[in-house]
């Protein structure tokens, strides 16, 4: 995941490239944006939209927390809904995957 720089309003954009996909395309980086809330601590809940339109019917946001351990280094902390289009009502039960994911920031 690469994210832009947060604006005065702690909203941001950028893309995901996730190494995960069931989608029968090759798997594509994707568009994402978010906001978070702007804390001093730098301990910010926050939220992205991931449209993966560049190789699947499907759509993923993200909620979570930045934890500052005490080394100083940024761990996000996110929970995860995944949408997949589905072609009927009846297979509605089958669309939605939950998870979680930790993101650390690459130097």
């Amino acid at each position: 995941m690469h994210v832009s720089a947060v604006d005065s309003q702690g909203n941001f954009s950028g893309e995901y490239h996730t190494a995960v996909s069931s989608a029968q395309k090759p798997i594509k980086s994707s568009p994402l944006v978010g906001s978070q809330h702007l804390d001093k601590d730098r301990q910010c809940t926050f939220g992205f939209t991931v449209n993966w339109k560049m190789f699947s019917d499907s759509t993923a946001v993200f909620v979570g927390q930045c934890f500052v351990e005490d080394s100083g280094e940024e761990v996000l902390q996110t929970s995860w809904l995944l949408r997949e289009k589905v072609d009927s009502q009846s297979s509605n039960w089958k669309a939605t995957r939950t998870g979680r994911n930790i993101f650390t920031r690459m130097k």
